[in-house]
């Protein structure tokens, strides 16, 4: 089993960054593909970000790319999601999840996060 935890959230203006992270417990991450999905209030869980086990390979949703970054160490066991150029629709809670392999789709991914808050005030 991996268990994993995310940091780093809170209130931030339009135009400002923040970096969530996720750290895992219980299991090395070696292996597992990384992803970040968000939810925002009333609507459906959304991919953000995915990331490759060894880090090279990585891919975005089109609303975020170009300000978002993933990123992983796995010595650390944690990954992290670089956010810049915040905007208020980024405004949700945000998921780390573990899976087998890179996807968009949360049905792919085997461990959740228990999510965390991102406010973007205009």
């Amino acid at each position: 089993q991996v268990q994993l935890v995310e940091s780093g959230g809170g209130l931030v203006q339009a135009g400002g960054s923040l970096t969530l992270s996720c750290a895992a417990s219980g299991r090395t991450l070696r292996g597992y593909a990384l992803g970040w999905f968000r939810q925002a209030p009333g609507e459906e869980r959304e991919f953000v970000a995915t990331i490759h086990w060894i880090g090279a390979n990585t891919y975005y949703a089109d609303s975020v790319k170009g300000r978002f970054t993933i990123s992983r160490d796995n010595a650390k066991n944690t990954q992290y999601l670089r956010m810049n150029s915040l905007k208020p629709e980024d405004t949700a809670v945000y998921y780390c999840a573990a899976g087998g392999s890179m996807s968009t789709m949360g049905s792919s991914y085997d461990y959740w996060g228990r999510g965390i808050q991102v406010t973007v005030s205009s």
